[in-house]
């Protein structure tokens, strides 16, 4: 079994990105009010890009499933440039 190719990153442009953290957080009852972006930084090493967040607005007691969150979405995307 292929391992890399097991656990690859779904390439995803910067706005499908925004899309999918803003419906995973809108899920969660006490990330409904989290107000974030998107933003895209260079990779070091692999010479392609990468992403994170910047929060702009999260309640206290929604930093860690909103971190969580996140985290995983992270995992499975890997940001491309817009076709």
């Amino acid at each position: 079994m292929d391992f890399e190719t097991l656990f690859a990153k779904t390439p995803a442009t910067l706005d499908e990105i925004k899309r999918r953290v803003a419906y995973a957080l809108e899920r969660h009852p006490l990330c409904r009010d989290v107000q974030f972006d998107v933003v895209g930084m260079p990779r070091i090493g692999s010479g392609g890009r990468n992403w994170t967040i910047s929060w702009q607005t999260v309640a206290p007691d929604a930093l860690w499933e909103a971190s969580d969150i996140i985290a995983d979405i992270q995992d499975a995307y890997e940001l491309v440039a817009a076709a």
